[in-house]
């Protein structure tokens, strides 16, 4: 048994998996915002419930919208800003008494994906979050690359290519720098970019429905975008399948219009992979995120 939570922007989510990959405890709870402590207490909390008064030795895997530097042991990268610089890992494992082990959420989401999910039967998974954030995760025959600087799959801080300065205006990124590609892709982005061009300030959710020439034609945009960020991935890896996880990936028409457009920015005569909606949903991050720590109980 080992306990997953996935600590989003907008809610916290933690699931009781067990040695078949079978969910046994599901709970959701609103994600503390801007407060390092509150975080703390929340997840210690949420831990707490998921593996009731007897089971205090359940290992926790927590995914988060950063990563854990390998030189400091803080986290960074991390768009939950509060995050930034503090031991999080250490703390938690202070906190419940539990072997903790943190990954960023897209890398959990990829490893669920590629170990029961869409990507399931693929030598080689690049796993996306088109959500709040904008993330990758890499894995090969089931296993995480990670790199030296654990950032691997860290695609949604890349300039988004090929942009036009009329059609592709940039905005800033919480990372500093303007043009990312997350600045393009995240659901907040997605309604930025529609309010510039089409005058409509409405969420991201809304412009996917497509039911007005304006909302179709900022979808358009937004497959074009999708469709030349991936295929940097397709030149540099070259996977066997691309996932697609967040809010954005309901987006069905993406399925078809994205490997419909990016055969023009992809280096190849033609383009065989295949873009495939998660299997497990909005869970696929918390389930990753139990799947960092191994079934059997002799590897822990």
């Amino acid at each position: 048994m080992r306990i997953g939570i996935d600590l989003g922007g907008t809610k916290i989510s933690g699931v009781v998996l067990d040695d078949a990959g079978a969910v046994q405890i599901h709970l959701k709870r609103p994600s503390p915002r801007g407060d390092y402590g509150t975080t703390l207490n929340a997840i210690r909390d949420l831990a707490n419930e998921l593996a009731g008064p007897d089971r205090p030795d359940i290992p926790l895997g927590i995914g988060i919208p950063g990563t854990v530097s390998r030189r400091t042991g803080l986290v960074k990268n991390a768009n939950s800003t509060w995050l930034i610089g503090k031991p999080l890992d250490r703390d938690i494992e202070t906190l419940t008494g539990r072997k903790v082990r943190v990954a960023n959420d897209a890398d959990c989401f990829t490893l669920s994906e590629a170990t029961d999910g869409a990507g399931q039967g693929y030598r080689t998974v690049f796993g996306v979050i088109l959500g709040t954030g904008v993330g990758g995760g890499l894995s090969v025959e089931g296993t995480l690359i990670s790199g030296p600087n654990g950032i691997a799959g860290e695609w949604g801080h890349n300039p988004l290519p090929w942009t036009d300065p009329v059609t592709d205006p940039t905005f800033a990124c919480y990372c500093g720098k303007t043009g990312c590609i997350e600045t393009f892709l995240s659901g907040p982005a997605l309604s930025a970019h529609h309010a510039h061009d089409a005058g409509e300030e409405i969420d991201a959710e809304m412009i996917a429905a497509g039911d007005l020439p304006g909302r179709t034609a900022s979808l358009a945009r937004y497959a074009d975008r999708l469709a030349r960020a991936l295929s940097h991935v397709i030149n540099l890896f070259d996977p066997d399948a691309i996932v697609l996880g967040g809010g954005l990936s309901q987006i069905q028409g993406l399925y078809q219009s994205v490997p419909a457009r990016w055969g023009r920015y992809v280096f190849s005569d033609s383009v065989e992979t295949p873009l495939l909606q998660n299997r497990h949903g909005s869970d696929s991050g918390v389930r990753g995120a139990a799947w960092l720590w191994p079934a059997a109980a002799s590897e822990i």
